[in-house]
């Protein structure tokens, strides 16, 4: 797939890899290598210039952007929050939700045991923009409208980043056990997400330049094999604490 946002100036080259259901693949690349628009790709706010986006083997050009999007459920760094109740933003995910819907995807981003220390609960007004919480209650919030929605691919970027490391764990963990029919796609900020991943898709300057297995990569970063590009573009996934047979060497 190519992709530019002008004529004559690609920002992504022959980028292919695949995300299958009840997959988690991260997705690493130092800033500028292309991965907002990648994502932009999978939120129909783009077409690729050559080659195609498909979901569940259809490609997405075929529908139209609403019905494109109603397959993609995404949560950004900074999310966006109405000046409305807590369970009224879950709800924006998907409009039919139960109360118990919005409770159970709560409980798996992490965010019930806040909500509820709140005197109003889920009725709780969260301020323009969700000023009246924290960063890292305000990720939470998002990630549980995305689960709501129940879209069959999902998409984190970045989404944990004002997250403490523990949440951050414990978050991810529940969100694996319970995407296993969801493709799970992690733009990743922190390193240690990787841990948590399937696969890992290394992007560079536009283009994927490694991907593979936590296993296949590590010799690449201590450098048992010979890829420089692939140790620039995973310098901090030495600290990530992979299996311990690695470090063992």
């Amino acid at each position: 797939m190519d992709f530019g946002y002008t004529p004559g100036h690609s920002v992504l080259h022959d980028v292919t890899f695949e995300v299958a259901p009840g997959e988690v693949v991260a997705l690493i690349g130092a800033s500028g290598a292309g991965k907002t628009s990648i994502v932009s790709l999978l939120l129909s706010y783009y077409d690729p210039d050559a080659g195609e986006v498909r979901i569940d083997g259809h490609r997405l050009g075929r529908f139209d952007p609403d019905s494109a999007r109603r397959q993609v459920a995404a949560v950004l760094q900074e999310p966006m929050l109405f000046n409305a109740s807590i369970t009224e933003n879950i709800r924006y995910g998907h409009l039919e939700a139960t109360d118990a819907e919005i409770q159970a995807a709560a409980a798996v981003a992490h965010a019930h045991d806040f909500i509820v220390a709140f005197p109003d609960g889920y009725d709780t007004v969260v301020g323009p923009r969700g000023s009246a919480l924290s960063g890292g209650q305000r990720q939470r919030l998002a990630i549980a409208r995305a689960l709501v929605k129940n879209a069959p691919v999902l998409i984190l970027d970045e989404a944990t980043s004002a997250l403490d490391p523990g949440t951050d764990t414990k978050l991810l963990q529940s969100l694996r056990a319970a995407s296993a029919n969801r493709a799970v796609l992690l733009v990743v900020h922190r390193y240690s997400t990787v841990s948590y991943s399937d696969r890992v898709v290394v992007l560079e300057r536009g283009q994927v330049v490694e991907q593979g297995t936590q296993d296949q990569l590590w010799p690449l970063v201590v450098g048992t094999r010979s890829s420089h590009r692939a140790r620039e573009a995973l310098p901090a996934i030495r600290h990530v604490p992979i299996r311990p047979a690695h470090y063992s060497r």
